[in-house]
Order: structure tokens, then sequence, then C-alpha cells
């Protein structure tokens, strides 16, 4: 299904932020995430590209996207640079379990939605990490593994 929506703006990175903090991340680097490169990439046409092509498959509804909007949940995402694994990590926004007992949004009315929602967030997150590296990224990694790693 095709999500006709308009492309949101891309999030601003915030450099002061761990990604080892979020409950979903990993990471054995130093502090240079490259978010200031990574913000400069995502401007540049990573954010748009993978957008357009998450939304051309979406299975998120327009209806769920407007409460994507409304919450501002675009502008939580957080992307990073992880240099021991050669990769761009992210961080996706999410609605929480207690979304009910929060009244979260007065339109949101099921786990279905909120599974959608979170899910659709999510996917759209890792695809922007790949259109970064697969066609926007041209540093190399720094990390260099120890020469006594085994063999398998």
């Amino acid at each position: 299904m095709t999500l006709d929506v308009e492309t949101p703006s891309p999030p601003t990175l915030k450099s002061a932020v761990d990604p080892n903090e979020y409950d979903d991340t990993t990471v054995s680097a130093d502090d240079d995430y490259r978010r200031d490169q990574l913000s400069t990439l995502l401007r540049e046409g990573a954010w748009e590209d993978a957008f357009e092509e998450w939304a051309a498959d979406a299975s998120m509804t327009e209806d769920e996207w407007n409460i994507v909007t409304d919450l501002d949940l675009v502008s939580r995402f957080d992307f990073f640079w992880d240099d021991f694994a050669d990769r761009v990590g992210y961080h996706a926004p999410g609605i929480p379990e207690d979304w009910k007992e929060r009244e979260v949004h007065p339109e949101l009315s099921s786990w279905k939605e909120v599974s959608s929602i979170n899910a659709g967030l999510t996917e759209f997150g890792q695809l922007v990490c790949e259109v970064l590296k697969e066609e926007y990224i041209t540093w190399e990694s720094e990390y260099e593994a120890p020469d006594d790693l085994p063999d398998f």
C-alpha cells in the first residue's frame, strides 16, 4: 500500500545524546558519532530518498501517519555512526506501551494502530540507515581489528 503524504523534514540530530542510553541500542565505539555529517547527508537527499522508498510500500495508513505527525514523532529519530560495526545506527521513536493510560492521542484507539505506527517507524529508520550507508556515505570505518583475532 502506498502512503501518499508529504515528506517530513529530517530530524535535528543532537550530538549530546549517547546512543548507549537508548534501550534498543548498543554502540561499541568512541564518542565520534558523526551526527553533523549525517545531518548534512540527510538534508542533501538521503532522508527524502528513504522516505519516498518507504512510503511506496508502507503498511501505515494515512490516519496513523496523521497521529505520527500530530505527536511530532519524526523529529525524535536519531541517527549515528557506529565506527566499530561500520554502520549507521538509529533510534526510532514510538508510542509507549502505556499509551491508553497516558491518553497519548485522542485518535489512537487500538493496539493494532500502535503496533502499525511503531513497526512503520522502525522500518523507516532502518531504511534511512541503509540509504545513507549504500548511497551517501563515502568515509571508511576507522576501527582496526586487533591482529590476534581467531580465524573462524
